[in-house]
């Protein structure tokens, strides 16, 4: 599945679109910023998928702080039978940079 840019995000955010978000993030970078979702860390990601199994043919959008460590967590995500998984592209970086505040 194609990946997502922080606008279209937010956009279907502010229509009321709740799509399940997954942060790979550490728990400290979470704590000082986020933009809602799911925090389970990418390390932790193959032992917490019990978590995200309603998820495995519907839409799971990963994110992180540019985007690097949600393209590996959709690779993996991937192969292991997720079928919707799309990357923020930009990650929390491109969010702060045009939604501050």
């Amino acid at each position: 599945m194609e990946d997502i840019t922080v606008e279209e995000l937010k956009m279907r955010r502010d229509q009321g679109e709740n799509p399940m978000v997954v942060d790979v993030r550490e728990t400290y970078e979470f704590d000082e910023f986020n933009i809602g979702g799911k925090l389970i860390p990418l390390g932790t990601l193959p032992a917490n998928l019990e978590e995200l199994e309603d998820y495995k043919d519907q839409e799971l959008i990963v994110h992180c702080r540019s985007g690097a460590r949600s393209a590996n967590a959709k690779a993996f995500l991937q192969s292991v039978g997720f079928t919707k998984v799309r990357n923020l592209l930009g990650g929390v970086m491109d969010w702060q940079a045009k939604f501050p505040g």
